[in-house]
């Protein structure tokens, strides 16, 4: 959250994959192969005969446990996505380096190194790491906006009911309780920032309809052994639901996120430094009790991290209007990136593994 980094530091990359909390799977005998619903990088691994960090070096993956479906994963050298003329070239990046200089170096964009190297943060890059480098003939891709944001809904009286905010509560948990939109009630009361409110406050509320989580009816099937883990996990999935109800924030929602996080484990901890169930920098943590809670929080104590983390999505869920796709890409990318830029191409996948986690959790 507000992080592009690794999740977990463990013994080793298998145990890593191993416990993989996202939905992933692959289609064989293909190359480069695609990520789907059903499997880990692991389980790749085995049917491919390429261990583990094999795969990892040749598709330069910072974090075996984010990988995401709908992702090409290259097998050999020799993929077919390596450029006409050779192998695929490597760069280990060196301290002081930029993606922009990387990219000029090699006669290619930002946006095609970005995207050859699942970079969710094109600014965000290390000394040591290794990035693909897409031949001269890769095409950059798209530059990404936001989602239109929903048409202005009309008031369904003229005599609209007052609600006086309470500690902790958010727009977007307002309007769902009263069956309308954070659009309609930043509309109402003129409110710039709808992610700025203050107990106390009064606001007007019209009527209207919410617009569902997602369009996407299908609901995938919980893998056995997600199942088994969300069972022996369930005093976290019974804090976040506790959490996201206080907060007004969609169950089903939060419980993705902090699956797609952490596997719901306190235990997780980021080569960044983002820690616990919602994966939180210290530095996002302080924020969020300093402008949000108004009380510290613990990033190491389970039930203060998942507070936090909830609170975020929620105020994110303000200030984007209930649009999930930029919820989830501020999280990810971080809030000002998603504000300037919308969801980043390399973000999407993120956004649909969790949009899918939605739906398995009941969104």
């Amino acid at each position: 959250m507000q992080r592009l980094r690794p999740l977990i530091v463990m013994s080793s990359i298998a145990g890593i994959v191993l416990l993989a909390p996202v939905l992933a799977g692959v289609a064989r005998g293909a190359d480069p192969v695609i990520v789907g619903p059903g499997d880990t990088l692991s389980a790749i691994s085995m049917r491919s005969g390429v261990s583990v960090e094999r795969l990892v070096d040749l598709n330069g993956i910072d974090d075996p446990n984010r990988i995401f479906v709908g992702q090409r994963l290259r097998i050999s050298d020799d993929a077919s996505t390596a450029r006409a003329g050779g192998a695929v070239t490597m760069h280990t990046v060196q301290g002081g380096e930029t993606l922009w200089g990387i990219a000029r170096h090699y006669g290619t964009t930002v946006a095609a190194v970005a995207a050859a190297n699942s970079l969710a943060d094109p600014t965000r890059i290390y000394a040591g790491q290794r990035l693909s480098m897409p031949g001269k003939d890769t095409a950059p891709s798209a530059a990404n906006v936001p989602d239109a944001p929903p048409p202005e809904p009309t008031a369904a009286s003229s005599e609209p009911t007052v609600h006086t905010v309470g500690r902790g509560e958010s727009v977007w948990g307002i309007a769902r309780h009263y069956g309308t939109t954070v659009a309609a009630i930043a509309a109402a009361n003129g409110l710039a920032d709808p992610s700025r409110i203050f107990g106390g406050q009064r606001l007007a509320i019209p009527g209207t309809t919410p617009s569902p989580l997602s369009e996407d009816t299908t609901v995938p099937r919980m893998p056995p052994s997600m199942s088994d883990a969300v069972s022996e996990r369930d005093t976290i999935r019974r804090l976040i639901v506790e959490e996201a109800e206080r907060l007004g924030v969609p169950t089903s929602l939060a419980l993705a996120v902090a699956w797609q996080e952490s596997g719901w484990r306190q235990g997780v901890v980021s080569y960044a430094g983002a820690v616990g169930v919602m994966q939180l920098l210290p530095s996002t943590a302080v924020w969020v009790g300093d402008t949000m809670l108004r009380a510290p929080v613990d990033v190491h104590d389970a039930r203060s991290n998942v507070r936090a983390g909830v609170r975020l999505i929620a105020h994110y869920l303000d200030r984007y209007a209930g649009n999930v796709d930029l919820v989830l890409a501020a999280y990810y990318q971080g809030q000002t990136a998603a504000d300037r830029h919308g969801v980043y191409a390399v973000t999407r996948p993120y956004v649909a593994s969790i949009k899918a986690l939605a739906r398995i959790f009941g969104g």
